[in-house]
C-alpha cells in the first residue's frame, strides 16, 4: 500500500487517498473466498466444495470484492494516517472506494484533523483579584448556625404552636370533598416558618393547641402540579406535639464542646476558615480570568466534533453522579433521561465544552512552546500525589487512566503553572485596535 496524496481543506477537514496493490487485493479476495466457502451452494456441486473460479463464473468476478475491500480498509487508513503524519479527531469516513482495471484498490478517506494552535500572549497577563474580608457579622452568623445545629428540642405543653416551632401533625387533603393523591400523612414533622408546605398552611397551623383538630382553607399556586394548580382545597389537620429548639449559650463551655479552650479561640477559627474560603474563591476567579485571556489570545479553529465530544463527556460525567455509568446508553437517550433541554445544551453545556477544549489546546501548545519535558521520577511523584488526593493506590490510578493520560495531565498542570506564575493582579490591558482597513473576525 502507498499513500497517494493528502488534501487539506477548510475547517480542519482533509482527504487522503491510499492505494493497495494488485497482490494485496488478490490476497484479500482469496481470503474472502475461503471465509465464505463453506456457506456457498451452487446446483451440481457439494456445498462448501465449490472452487473460487466456479463461484466467480456463476456470480461474477466481483462477488468477493466487497469483503476484500472491507478487510483492507482499516490497514489502508492506518497507513495513510502514519505516512501522512496526521493527527485525527472524531470518526473517519470512507468517501470513495475504487477498484482499477489493474485490480488495485484506491480508498479515499475523509477526516477531521487535530487543530493547529498559534499562541498569543500567555505570560504577564493581568486580572483583578478582589478578596473579601470577613466581617464580625459573618462570624456571628456562622456561630449561630452552630448553635442551631446543637440545639436540643424541648417539648411544649402549655401554649399553642407558633412560628419557629417544630410540630408533629396528621393531615388529610380534600378537593371538592374528595381526597386527592399525596394529600394525606400521619405523624408528619413540620418546622413552622420553613415554607416547606404550600403558602398559608404553616401560618394556619400556628396558633393550634396539642390535640386540636382544624380545617385549613388553602389555594394551591398557579405553578403547582397540573391537577391542583390554582385549586381551592381543604386540609383536615390534627396537632399531635409541639417542640421548640433551645439553643446552647454562646460561651466558653459551648466552645469547649466544639474542641476549643475559649469562645475567642472558636471565633478566631471560624474567622480563619471563612477567610480561607473567600481567598480560595478569589484565587479561583483570578485563575479563571487569566486562563480565559490566554485562551482568547490564541488563534485556533476548533472542530465542532471536539466540542461535541467534550459536551458528551460533560453529560456522561453528570449522569455518573446519579449512578448512570452505562456507556452503551446512546447520548440522545441519556440527554432525555437527565432532563437536559435544548436551552441548557446551547447556553450552558456547549459553551462550557468549547471553553474546556480551547483551554486544553492552549495548555498543550504552551507545554510544547516551553519545551516542558517530564522525567520518570517527576511523573511517578505526580502519580503518588493524585492517588493520595483521592485515597487510591497509584497502581489503581495507573490502570484506570493509563500512563499516557497521566503524563498529559501533568504536562497541562505544569503549563498552567507557567501561565499563572507570570500573571499579575491588575486591570487587563485592552486589546490592540486593528490597523486601518482591517476588522476583527
Amino acid at each position: 500500500m502507498i499513500l497517494k496524496n493528502v488534501e487539506k481543506k477548510e475547517n480542519n477537514a482533509a482527504l487522503f487517498m491510499v492505494e493497495s496493490d494488485a497482490a494485496e487485493f488478490e490476497a484479500a479476495v482469496q481470503s474472502a473466498y475461503l471465509k465464505n466457502k463453506k456457506n456457498i451452494s451452487i446446483p451440481g456441486f457439494r456445498k462448501g466444495h465449490v472452487s473460487r473460479a466456479i463461484v466467480e463464473s456463476f456470480y461474477g468476478k466481483e462477488v468477493f470484492y466487497q469483503d476484500a475491500m472491507d478487510e483492507l480498509a482499516p490497514k489502508a487508513f492506518e497507513l495513510g494516517v502514519k505516512e501522512g503524519e496526521l493527527k485525527i479527531v472524531g470518526q473517519p469516513a470512507i468517501n470513495n472506494v475504487e477498484v482499477t482495471e489493474e485490480r488495485t484498490v484506491r480508498y479515499t478517506f475523509s477526516v477531521t484533523l487535530y487543530p493547529e494552535v498559534t499562541l498569543g500572549q500567555y505570560k504577564g497577563l493581568k486580572a483583578p483579584k478582589d478578596v473579601t474580608q470577613v466581617s464580625e457579622e459573618e462570624v456571628t452568623e456562622e456561630l449561630e448556625k452552630a448553635r442551631k445545629q446543637n440545639a436540643r428540642k424541648v417539648s411544649v405543653e402549655d401554649r399553642p404552636a407558633q412560628m419557629g416551632d417544630s410540630v408533629n401533625i396528621d393531615f388529610d387533603g380534600f378537593l371538592n370533598g374528595e381526597r386527592f393523591d399525596g394529600g394525606k400523612a400521619e405523624g408528619y414533622d413540620l418546622e413552622l416558618g420553613s415554607n416547606s408546605f404550600v403558602p398559608g398552611f404553616e401560618e394556619q397551623v400556628a396558633g393550634m393547641q396539642i390535640g386540636e383538630e382544624k380545617e385549613l382553607d388553602i389555594t394551591f399556586p398557579e405553578t403547582y402540579v397540573e391537577n391542583l394548580a390554582g385549586k381551592a382545597v381543604v386540609f383536615k389537620v390534627k396537632l399531635n406535639a409541639i417542640t421548640f429548639p433551645e439553643l446552647p449559650a454562646l460561651d466558653d463551655e459551648f466552645a469547649g464542646d466544639q474542641g476549643f479552650d475559649t469562645l475567642e479561640e472558636y471565633r478566631a477559627d471560624v474567622r480563619k476558615k471563612l477567610q480561607a474560603k473567600y481567598d480560595e474563591q478569589a484565587e479561583t476567579a483570578f485563575r479563571s480570568m487569566i486562563m480565559k485571556q490566554a485562551a482568547d489570545n490564541m488563534s485556533c479553529d476548533v472542530p465542532d466534533v471536539m466540542i461535541h465530544e467534550k459536551a458528551e463527556e460533560i453529560i456522561r460525567n453528570y449522569a455518573a453522579n446519579f449512578g448512570i455509568t452505562d456507556r452503551s446508553i446512546e447520548l440522545d437517550k441519556l440527554v432525555r433521561m437527565m432532563g437536559i433541554d435544548p436551552e441548557t445544551m446551547n447556553q450552558s453545556i456547549l459553551p462550557s465544552a468549547q471553553y474546556q477544549v480551547r483551554t486544553e489546546l492552549l495548555l498543550e501548545a504552551v507545554a510544547k512552546a516551553e519545551g516542558i519535558e517530564l522525567t520518570e521520577e517527576e511523573t511517578e511523584a505526580y502519580l503518588q500525589r493524585i492517588a493520595g488526593s483521592v485515597n487510591a493506590k497509584p497502581e489503581e490510578i495507573k490502570e484506570y487512566f493509563g500512563m499516557d493520560t497521566i503524563r498529559n495531565e501533568y504536562l497541562k498542570e505544569k503549563a498552567t503553572e507557567i501561565i499563572m506564575n507570570s500573571a499579575e493582579i491588575g486591570e487587563p490591558e485592552a486589546p490592540a485596535e486593528a490597523p486601518a482597513g482591517e476588522t476583527e473576525e
